[in-house]
């Protein structure tokens, strides 16, 4: 490990000691003040959920069944907070309340009573005792704008007792997320606390002065997180679209109630739709880069559908540090970037200079993304370079994750610098090259990584090489081997050729050839962590170093 390396690992334990005992602190004091001054006698508005409703969701939980995070609780008649949750993830969404907005399609008085009892029940058992996940900052967040958004079938014919306690436990959250915010890292849960708190100053009867500075602090956070390319800090192309689930109604909710708009709140959404645009395939889906995961069709759209922006996707993030090769129907995403900070790799994946390939109505070569509900092991094995479209040496991951349970799965080493040349030729092709040196400690060489599209998009020229720190190419192929995989997307149907070329075929009949001129083409099993269904089976192709460098082609047949 460097010296530079070290350096920061240290001043992250020292950092999380201090956000830890703040923490401490201001859970003590919300627990001693619990509402400090903060009285909220109504609810003015409910900010709109545009995120996508079930009808069959709302009757699950109407007979007293959780269907959530892949998990189904049944309770029984009894309070799904008094019972053993099936997992974690299950744990965030229970207790986030997002779940409320399916009643939507079931306003019947038996059902938004059914809302309001467990509404209820969840404010007797964990209203005013801040531990555990229920009160984890991006949870509790997450449960303010439900309960918000979603008031109208909550309180639907509710008693004045019910009423006041239910403002009374949203007076709270305010209270406790405004000691808390402070004292979070700097990525995307404090964002969505800073959202929570500006919405809930609008939302609710309150002070001019609280809104402005509700306002002025998610200023602040925007300006911070969400970068010049419009971009998320966190790399996450998935980020940009839960963050605009959240900004567009807080947006309109100003709006319509003739508030001053916080400054920036305008401006970051319009330099964020360019971003979700250049992560979009042509088939429609996102990419899957550093935790993404597969996003229902129907929740983009309704993101998409605000997008006032137009125009064509850029080539590059330069902030974000991505590219974008794009012809014909065919579009190239390639990572060409680390996380911009040891806290921000936490969620990060090591999957320096991978990338994706879809075509017309279809994905071919994909990451493996991250799985939307799965256990923490499989999550941590998502962010391996193995699962990943790159190369990978010796089965060793480009950023080595820690296991620390005190800082969390951060990257203590990972590339410190990635090179990166684009170049556009006379007869329409693009070509980049990138190089990075994630390798190098470990291994003593860097892997660059060039790909040329021609003018129509029909045909994408590889190269792979390993190098070492002066450029030269590396005289031998490091201990243990190093291997390029291409992760197929498992709607695709591999058929072999012959031992140096496959064709990969998809359920419209499309198909590209891969090829590689010299060497021994392999397929091995796979498994696609980012399917809405959870995770499926599928199919890798496997390209194994002879020498420094190695070449394969694709081609679209017509």
């Amino acid at each position: 490990m460097r010296i530079s390396d070290r350096r920061r690992l240290l001043s992250l334990y020292v950092d999380e000691g201090r956000r830890r005992a703040g923490r401490a602190i201001s859970r003590g004091m919300s627990v001693v003040l619990p509402s400090a001054g903060r009285r909220i006698s109504k609810i003015v508005v409910a900010p709109t959920d545009l995120r996508a409703i079930d009808p069959f969701l709302a009757d699950e939980f109407l007979a007293g069944r959780f269907p959530l995070a892949g998990r189904v609780l049944s309770t029984e008649g009894q309070s799904p907070f008094s019972l053993e949750l099936p997992s974690h993830p299950f744990a965030v969404r229970l207790h986030g309340f997002g779940w409320l907005r399916h009643i939507r399609a079931n306003k019947s008085s038996e059902a938004c009573e059914n809302a309001r009892r467990i509404v209820g029940q969840w404010i007797a058992v964990h209203g005013n005792k801040i531990t555990g996940i229920a009160w984890e900052p991006e949870v509790a967040a997450r449960r303010l704008i439900s309960w918000l958004s979603h008031s109208p079938v909550v309180l639907r014919d509710a008693e004045a007792g019910f009423y006041r306690r239910f403002t009374q436990a949203i007076a709270f959250h305010v209270g406790v997320l405004e000691r808390q915010v402070q004292h979070l890292p700097d990525d995307l849960p404090r964002l969505e606390v800073r959202i929570a708190l500006a919405m809930a100053t609008i939302a609710t009867e309150g002070s001019a002065r609280a809104m402005r500075r509700a306002g002025r602090a998610l200023d602040h956070e925007l300006e911070r997180q969400v970068l010049p390319d419009g971009s998320h800090i966190s790399r996450n192309p998935q980020a940009s679209v839960d963050l605009l689930f959240d900004l567009l109604p807080l947006r309109q909710t100003y709006i319509n109630l003739g508030h001053d708009i916080p400054q920036r709140l305008i401006p970051v959404i319009d330099r964020m739709y360019p971003a979700v645009r250049f992560f979009r395939h042509s088939s429609g889906d996102l990419a899957l880069f550093n935790g993404a995961s597969s996003v229902l069709a129907t929740d983009l759209l309704s993101v998409l559908r605000y997008d006032e922006t137009s125009g064509q996707p850029f080539k590059a993030l330069p902030h974000g540090h991505y590219h974008r090769l794009a012809a014909g129907e065919t579009v190239v995403l390639v990572d060409t970037g680390m996380p911009a900070s040891l806290r921000l790799s936490k969620t990060a994946h090591a999957g320096c200079l991978s990338f994706e390939l879809s075509s017309g109505k279809n994905r071919f070569i994909v990451n493996s993304g991250s799985p939307r509900f799965a256990g923490e092991r499989l999550r941590q094995l998502a962010r391996t370079t193995a699962a990943h479209s790159t190369v990978c040496i010796a089965d060793v991951s480009s950023a080595r994750i820690s296991t620390s349970s005190y800082i969390g799965p951060v990257m203590p080493t990972m590339p410190s610098s990635v090179v990166v040349e684009r170049q556009t030729g006379p007869d329409g092709s693009d070509r980049l090259c990138a190089r990075h040196d994630g390798y190098i400690d470990r291994f003593g060489v860097e892997h660059e990584r060039e790909l040329r599209i021609n003018g129509p998009g029909t045909k994408i020229a590889g190269r792979d090489r390993l190098l070492l720190p002066d450029g030269l190419p590396s005289p031998t192929v490091p201990a243990g081997g190093a291997i390029a995989r291409f992760h197929i997307h498992p709607s695709i149907t591999i058929d072999r050729l012959d031992q140096r070329s496959v064709r990969l075929v998809a359920p419209d009949g499309e198909s590209w050839t891969f090829t590689i001129p010299a060497g021994e083409l392999v397929l091995a099993e796979d498994v696609f962590f980012a399917d809405v269904s959870g995770i499926r089976p599928s199919q890798q192709i496997e390209v194994a170093f002879q020498a420094s460098e190695i070449r394969w082609f694709l081609a679209r047949r017509p």
